[in-house]
């Protein structure tokens, strides 16, 4: 039997409340070839998530463990907890031929970008900020104050649109979800980060942020 081609890396960011992990397992359900890599954390789980499919919950000190033996593909620290992506699970899938999608902040986008240069990034923004708190809040997981942090935090996410290969306004799931196929196939130039549609409409949203 040939060796399986090695697959490819996709990173995801967003602010809080963007609707990226929505995309992600929409994506997921739709293509045989995805896989999911399930990021290692420090916070506790919420309701109805599960260790090992939402994320693999570690204790600070374990975190800090792996950590000195390099386990991690990237790392950051988000809020008040750590989150971190496994190299070898990560290796694992691609060397099965499976592109690996990775849900993480732009901090740890960062990273990847500088580790595997054949990584796509992309960035997704909420139609405006009045649509970003109305998600926030319409999800009921957080109290008032840690909304409010959140929104706070969002600006300074949102800003780093520009260091992204692709850049995807989420208004509408559905067409979101169309567009990110067309990157994954390779026909995403609409939606590439020096377009100057898509840098008009990002320095709009930013502008009504400001």
């Amino acid at each position: 039997m040939p060796r399986s081609q090695r697959g490819g890396l996709i990173v995801i960011s967003a602010p809080s409340g963007a609707g990226k992990t929505t995309l992600v397992r929409k994506a997921l359900d739709s293509r045989d070839n995805l896989e999911f890599s399930v990021s290692c954390t420090t916070r506790p789980p919420r309701a109805r998530e599960k260790d090992g499919v939402d994320y693999c919950f570690v204790s600070k000190s374990e975190f800090r463990n792996m950590i000195s033996r390099d386990e991690f593909l990237e790392y950051a620290q988000v809020f008040d907890h750590w989150y971190g992506t496994s190299r070898d699970s990560v290796e694992a899938l691609r060397a099965r031929g499976k592109t690996v999608l990775l849900e993480i902040d732009w901090q740890g986008a960062a990273q990847i970008r500088q580790r595997e240069r054949s990584a796509v990034s992309v960035f997704i923004l909420p139609p405006s900020r009045a649509e970003l708190e109305r998600r926030l809040r319409g999800r009921g997981t957080d109290t008032k104050e840690n909304i409010g942090r959140r929104l706070r935090d969002a600006l300074t996410d949102m800003a780093q649109w520009k260091n992204f290969d692709y850049v995807l306004i989420n208004k509408d799931i559905d067409t979101t979800l169309t567009q990110f196929k067309s990157i994954l196939d390779g026909q995403g130039d609409a939606h590439h980060v020096d377009s100057p549609t898509v840098r008009r409409k990002a320095a709009r949203i930013l502008a009504d942020n400001a």
